[in-house]
């Protein structure tokens, strides 16, 4: 096997197969390192949801809209499960409806696909939706549904066979002084070196994270049972939690209303940082979450009190028949104070593409994309 190659990439996760493939479809001749047997970071711990309506308006969503195409090809080519769900933010009190009327109004015009409708429209398109008391909800067509850990198991298959990116697993990389790579015991050589993992990061250019001053984000996450087909709940769902953590909905003029009541009634869920969504993989296991605890909140050790207060709120607006969890995880990725993304150049011969956050899912196709030709040159 060669040991020469133009582009070494560190991390499997979805970040890392992100540039595989863009690499890997210009014919460079790709490696890709990861210290694990197989991924086990942030890319296999989340909804699963290509989520452009979080995205605020400008560079962001205009790169979440781009990911998301390139998403829907790469599915439909590799046949890798997928589901062009939609979704649906859910409003429950007057203040929640107000600010999707606002945000509705002014759609078009920041680069969103977005409309009203009443719970009826909304009955249609799930009977899994809590009809008591809802006021009507916000459609979007742009959101795909996939499964993190079936997606990320299944697509190096993909780029090998179709691309043939190298993939070396169990050979965390060690060092690198171009164009030589230190990885699983042994030397390579790399014209470049893409760092997208973030604990790589930390162990080989730990300078970055105090330089950009990124903290740690962990968030608790549960997995149903498994419905199989006999139970689907249809497009994303999301409610009045979730308009106040998405940058998307800053410019509405009612969120700080909505911000001051949730603080007032539910303190609980501003401190853990605290919204619901959820979404459906191809087995039917219904994915729900998550919480929000940074820096030195962070222990190894789940609260089964966010757990409680996740599936109470759940209750409120989606009707499972029987709902038992299956699993129970957490999560951690690295989130700069400031910038959605980070792509930078600590040393010769590397570039270090971090801080996605939340929005790796979202964005990752897209980001690769942009560091592919505008900080890597290629066409």
């Amino acid at each position: 096997m060669s040991t020469h190659y133009d582009y070494a990439i560190v991390g499997a996760g979805i970040i890392g197969l992100a540039h595989a493939y863009h690499l890997g479809k210009r014919g460079h001749r790709v490696i890709v390192f990861e210290r694990t047997p197989q991924a086990q970071g942030a890319s296999i711990r989340n909804f699963g949801m290509i989520w452009p309506i979080g995205q605020p308006a400008g560079d962001t969503l205009q790169i979440a809209l781009r990911s998301r195409n390139i998403w829907k090809e790469l599915l439909e080519e590799s046949g890798i499960w997928h589901e062009k769900t939609g979704s649906l933010h859910l409003a429950y009190h007057l203040d929640e409806w107000q600010i999707l009327q606002e945000f509705v109004a002014t759609a078009p015009e920041n680069g969103y696909t977005a409309s009203l409708e009443t719970p009826q429209e909304i009955a249609d398109r799930s009977s899994a939706i809590v009809q008591q008391g809802l006021l009507g909800g916000m459609w979007s067509p742009t959101e795909i549904c996939v499964d993190p850990r079936k997606v990320i198991a299944e697509l190096p298959t993909y780029l090998e066979k179709r691309y043939g990116v190298v993939f070396r697993y169990g050979y965390p990389v060690t060092g690198y002084n171009h164009p030589k790579v230190y990885a699983g015991g042994g030397e390579y050589y790399a014209e470049h070196l893409l760092l997208c993992a973030g604990d790589d990061v930390r162990t080989l250019y730990p300078e970055i994270l105090q330089a950009e001053k990124m903290v740690p984000c962990k968030l608790q996450m549960m997995r149903s049972q498994p419905y199989g087909d006999s139970w689907r709940i249809g497009p994303m769902l999301a409610a009045g939690l979730t308009l106040r953590h998405y940058r998307s909905f800053e410019h509405c003029p009612s969120l700080p209303a909505l911000k001051a009541r949730i603080a007032q009634e539910n303190p609980e869920y501003d401190q853990y940082g605290i919204h619901v969504m959820t979404s459906q993989n191809g087995n039917g296991e219904v994915v729900i979450g998550d919480s929000h605890e940074y820096g030195a909140d962070i222990t190894p050790f789940d609260k089964p009190e966010i757990d409680d207060m996740i599936l109470g709120y759940l209750k409120t607006f989606l009707n499972a028949p029987d709902l038992r969890i299956g699993q129970r995880w957490h999560g951690i990725y690295a989130k700069h104070p400031t910038h959605t993304y980070r792509i930078l150049s600590p040393d010769k011969g590397v570039t270090a593409v971090t801080a996605v956050g939340g929005s790796g899912m979202t964005l990752s196709f897209g980001v690769a994309e942009k560091t592919v030709t505008e900080h890597l040159g290629e066409n």
